[in-house]
């Protein structure tokens, strides 16, 4: 992509062909995991993004923002001229610091609402809290997820079960259902599924279930907003190294060969699909609305 675009430079095909490949060291982290933890480090586009006004004067907010997919878009959005609120659970402010500060270094407002979006009143003062520190929403991003995998349904517990649900699915409904009345017309609503859920693990069950189910909330909703001039949009990632993989997202023997499978041979790094949510969110896509874009290292799932 051009440079125009604010997606690619030098700097960002240079890291491309240099990112880490497979064998990674063992490494586990306790759930919710940490980035700045990991090993090697995941890029999110901290040194390589560079913006060209794509988003400017929009207010988006970013469930999942601290680390992993979330915080690339976080500081891809910002570097487009877009202020900016996370949310990420307590236990992750560490990362969700570095993402408040790389916001206010691009020159946007940031806001910080650490919650847990299982809880649906949380989830309803999320949306107003965001439209007021922002002064009105024009992007909503549903991607904090959890995975957990479980070698057999004998081991799923219903527990297990619910938080996934809770926190894939019923969370994005919650904060969905509060954001609408708040979001004008062009405004833009990107949800992040995933390859599961066309080709799902043996081992993600109720996770391939959730993102299954995150694409039919999304082309279902695009029909129903579009006549508000609301798009609703998804993006379906592959093998992303990110610390959901490394706090019980994969096994140990996994983790250590993750994205090796790829035919580019590799995970991805969170910084190469940031800018395929900049691309649903901005304006010059205004007649993309109820697609899935999948993101998977040149495996075709899509």
């Amino acid at each position: 992509m051009s440079q125009k675009t604010g997606t690619f430079n030098s700097l960002n095909a240079t890291n491309a062909s240099t990112y880490p490949v497979p064998p990674f060291a063992q490494q586990k982290q306790p759930f919710p995991g940490l980035a700045s933890e990991m090993q090697p480090r995941p890029d999110h586009g901290e040194t390589s993004y560079q913006g060209s006004g794509r988003l400017s004067g929009r207010r988006a907010l970013i469930t999942g923002g601290d680390s992993g997919i979330g915080r690339a878009v976080a500081i891809a959005f910002a570097r487009e001229g877009a202020d900016v609120a996370i949310n990420y659970l307590p236990d992750e402010e560490q990362d969700a610091r570095e993402v408040v500060e790389l916001i206010r270094q691009a020159g946007r407002k940031a806001v910080a609402i650490p919650g847990d979006i299982t809880d649906e009143a949380f989830c309803q003062r999320l949306v107003s809290q965001a439209v007021e520190q922002l002064g009105g929403l024009d992007l909503l991003v549903n991607n904090a997820g959890r995975q957990q995998f479980r070698e057999s349904i004998l081991d799923l517990s219903t527990e297990d079960f619910d938080a996934t649900f809770k926190t894939n699915v019923y969370a994005m409904f919650w904060i969905t259902k509060a954001a609408v009345p708040h979001l004008p017309a062009g405004a833009s609503v990107i949800n992040t599924s995933s390859v599961q859920a066309f080709k799902p693990s043996e081992i993600l069950l109720d996770y391939a279930q959730t993102k299954a189910a995150i694409v039919a909330f999304t082309k279902s909703l695009a029909k129903q907003l579009g006549p508000q001039g609301i798009r609703v949009n998804a993006v379906a990632p592959g093998p992303y190294w990110t610390a959901l993989q490394v706090c019980g997202g994969q096994p140990q023997s996994k983790v250590e060969e993750f994205g090796a499978s790829a035919p580019l041979g590799r995970p991805g790094q969170p910084a190469e699909i940031a800018p395929l949510y900049v691309t649903l969110a901005a304006a010059e896509n205004s007649y993309t609305s109820g697609q899935v874009w999948c993101s998977d290292g040149g495996t075709g799932t899509l």
